[in-house]
């Protein structure tokens, strides 16, 4: 069976190429835009220098920022409800993942009524009709989810996460500009650039990988090692190369999947409302770890992406674990947490496992796990 690539229509990149929406909204004939934004970045402005460009343009425009940062089955169904009082013919989702996931599943309510039911997305929806055009606008550099066809809902009420995947979601335009991303705070950088790092890791030693999405995974761990730190510290340079590494990763993981860092992440994210940058980040080594046995000589690219030196000459014990070791290192010296001893509980650790292993990203692990091995993954990091 052949790989399938599915990416945006049109993709701008670098610093100030937010001018470029007025140039989409103008060419493509959009009338009036439906703004989904986080509150914080709205609160701060960021989310004015989308809305500025909107005005140059005449582009008249109604703001959504009714959004968790953890999106729930209510903020869609909100959301659903306020587009469709606007009057709008498409959208801009402006932030990180939570805005444009919960874009992503309006856009697909609207144009595909029969799913009004925001738990019938769950999975592979058989949907019929794209989404609202969107365009996406990601402030953080992380979630990549101006490229992908996934997004994910919390359902509060069974305290659960689930993963929607659909080819009618992904933006008809994604805008990746990294002076959008420059007054993100270092922890946020931190996690949601580990969440990249996560998904070109899991995406490379995926079941479903091929040669293009190897390609693309490798490229954007090399991209994210070389740049995370700078990030953080603000960097121009940093910044761009995030701004990029992110959006390669997306890239890749939308076309193959991921794993059970995911799963495990998600899970974590409905009972404690854990920012998943920071989940991914805590499990990732630990997960790696787990699955080496089951990856053949991919660590030792891994390892190579990450910058370690001499990986030819080492024996496959040692270039898997100077490739763990690497992901360990970044995450120390961004600030990630080690262990998850301040996050989860012993008690809720048998809920969790059993949200886990039936999560939409558990097939896609290299090691096919079990509910006993999720359980001890949990237990070995509190």
């Amino acid at each position: 069976m052949g790989g399938r690539m599915i990416l945006n229509e049109t993709s701008y990149f670098g610093r100030g190429s937010v001018a470029e929406i007025g140039t989409e909204v103008q060419k493509r004939g959009f009338k009036k835009a439906f703004v989904c934004s986080g509150p914080t970045i709205f609160k701060y402005g960021v989310t004015k220098k989308v809305t500025d460009v909107l005005e140059k343009v005449g582009c008249p425009y109604e703001v959504y920022t009714n959004i968790k940062e953890n999106p729930t089955i209510e903020n869609v169904q909100g959301g659903v409800e306020a587009f469709k009082e606007s009057g709008a013919d498409f959208i801009v989702a402006v932030g990180g993942g939570s805005p444009m996931d919960t874009s992503k599943a309006i856009g697909i309510i609207i144009n595909n009524p029969e799913f009004a039911d925001v738990r019938s997305l769950e999975g592979v929806a058989p949907t019929k009709n794209p989404s609202v055009p969107i365009i996406a606008v990601p402030t953080t550099a992380g979630t990549a989810a101006e490229v992908t066809i996934n997004y994910v809902i919390t359902d509060v009420e069974n305290r659960r996460k689930f993963v929607c995947v659909d080819t009618h979601d992904i933006p008809i335009v994604a805008v990746v500009d990294p002076d959008m991303m420059a007054s993100m705070p270092k922890g946020l950088t931190a996690a949601t650039g580990m969440d990249a790092l996560t998904h070109a890791i899991e995406g490379y030693i995926t079941k479903a990988a091929w040669e293009m999405t190897d390609m693309f995974h490798l490229k954007a761990i090399e991209l994210i090692a070389k740049s995370l730190r700078g990030a953080v510290d603000n960097t121009d340079e940093g910044r761009d190369g995030m701004a990029l590494g992110q959006y390669i990763a997306g890239m890749g993981f939308s076309n193959v999947g991921l794993g059970i860092v995911h799963s495990m992440a998600h899970a974590l994210g409905a009972v404690y409302d854990t920012p998943h940058g920071v989940a991914n980040a805590v499990l990732l080594p630990t997960i790696m770890e787990f699955n080496a046995d089951a990856t053949g000589e991919k660590y030792r690219e891994i390892a190579r992406a990450m910058g370690v030196e001499g990986v030819d000459s080492m024996s496959q014990e040692e270039y898997r674990k100077a490739a763990v070791d690497a992901v360990k290192k970044l995450a120390a010296d961004v600030g990630i947490p080690a262990d998850l001893k301040e996050i989860a509980k012993p008690e809720d650790v048998l809920f969790l496992s059993e949200s886990a292993i039936k999560d939409a990203c558990t097939p896609g692990n290299p090691k096919d796990v079990t509910l006993e091995e999720i359980e001890a993954l949990y237990r070995s990091l509190l």
